[in-house]
């Protein structure tokens, strides 16, 4: 990665990215230690930055729906357990946000070239955001944001799968620190 030009890492990754896509995965929510386990189908928009997610339990009853259209975030539908956890559409709509929306870095983030890595760093309002791309391929493997000098929360992104020539991580995991809590997704089909 000593020898990568962080412009050609920077392209390369977005020409690979899908504007548009649905996805169906298994999702496992880690917060303190107590696990919930689900279905996430996700048709998702990242230019037009619009979604729509579904979580449903193991046999297909639906546990929420949540959609997002230029700003406006509306909770469809949420199970009471679900629907008393405070502002869950505002989390779940977080959580998209943070994980497939600005997966690249701005044309004006600072780069700084690493061993085994290739680091963009760009301050937005929420804090620092760095795009770390390593790996073969030089991929997107993870992304964070910093705020007075901790980490607050992260995605990791793994064993990317190439689907009608755009590239899908079949793993994600997003560590929320701020508020204690980890989500595991594994990918488990794809429809572009």
């Amino acid at each position: 990665m000593e020898n990568a030009e962080p412009g050609a890492v920077r392209e390369k990754f977005s020409l690979m990215l899908p504007d548009r896509f649905q996805i169906i995965s298994t999702i496992t929510f880690d917060f303190k230690r107590q696990f919930i386990s689900f279905i996430g189908y996700s048709d998702i928009d990242t230019k037009e930055k619009t979604f729509t997610v579904a979580g449903l339990n193991q046999v297909g009853i639906k546990l929420f729906e949540i959609t997002e259209n230029k700003g406006e975030t509306e909770l469809r539908f949420a199970i009471e357990e679900f629907a008393n956890k405070g502002n869950l559409a505002e989390a779940v709509a977080g959580d998209i946000r943070k994980t497939y929306f600005d997966r690249l870095p701005s044309d004006r983030a600072k780069i700084y070239k690493k061993k085994h890595a290739v680091v963009f760093v760009q301050d937005e309002p929420e804090g620092i955001i760095e795009f770390i791309f390593a790996g073969p391929g030089s991929l997107l493997v993870e992304k964070r944001c910093i705020v007075d000098n901790q980490v607050v929360w992260s995605v990791n992104y793994y064993e990317y799968r190439i689907e009608n020539g755009k590239l899908h991580p079949a793993g994600i995991i997003l560590d929320n620190i701020k508020y204690g809590y980890k989500l595991t997704m594994r990918l488990k089909e794809i429809r572009s």
